[in-house]
């Protein structure tokens, strides 16, 4: 990720000044004056950017927070299963039935889980997918007012809608690796969470049953 956001930052830094220079002024009327909008296709893709991110933010808040309880739902599937696995070579007893009902309530929280991820990926591929369909469009149609108006040639055109689909492409790195940054939240919580335990445990600290954790991604708070 880390080098993802490095070639983002590289490629944005050197197609901007190709995007300023090649796509120019959008010069149009207001009023009975004459407003010059200087590097306009620059401020397209800043907009265009923020916008799909902004979404991608509102949508995939929920998707650390959903990770994390989707991997915590499927240890305690294993856990519970592991238990009836040890208890399989002794009697049938009233703690075995219990067991085997903590399996099953245990694999229809993972089930529950599951769904909810799917729901939330569905969202974020949704965003990210739409991005990627009308990025290359929405260049096209910032620079047809410059190419009717006779300002903009042809091959200025091409040239300044593809760089256009590249510095758009760079801002929007979060969309296009907001998946991959949920999970990499998700695991620095789980792990922060396992750090503070242990750090409360060696000062002779009872560790409380019910924590609240915060998914820095969006506005979510989860009640374990």
């Amino acid at each position: 990720m880390t080098l993802g956001l490095v070639n983002a930052v590289l490629t944005a830094s050197v197609f901007t000044g190709v995007l300023w220079s090649v796509g120019g002024g959008l010069t149009f009327a207001v009023g009975g004056l004459l407003v010059t909008v200087p590097g306009y296709l620059v401020i397209g893709a800043v907009l265009y950017a923020l916008l799909f991110t902004g979404l991608m933010l509102v949508i995939g808040r929920n998707l650390p927070a959903v990770i994390q309880l989707q991997s915590q739902s499927e240890a305690e599937f294993l856990a519970a299963a592991n238990e009836v696995r040890e208890s399989g070579n002794h009697a049938a007893s009233d703690g075995d039935r219990e067991r085997q009902r903590a399996v099953w309530d245990a694999l229809s929280q993972v089930l529950l889980r599951w769904r909810q991820l799917l729901w939330q990926l569905m969202g974020t591929t949704f965003v990210s997918q739409t991005d990627l369909l009308f990025a290359p469009v929405f260049g096209w149609f910032l620079c047809v007012p410059k190419y009717l108006a006779g300002s903009m040639t042809l091959g200025e055109l091409t040239q300044a809608a593809a760089a256009f689909t590249l510095v758009q492409s760079s801002f929007n790195w979060l969309v296009d690796n907001f998946n991959r940054v949920a999970d990499w939240v998700s695991s620095l919580q789980r792990v922060g969470g396992l750090l503070l335990a242990l750090d409360r445990l060696d000062h002779g600290f009872s560790v409380p049953d019910r924590e609240t954790t915060t998914a820095p991604i969006g506005s979510v708070t989860l009640i374990e």
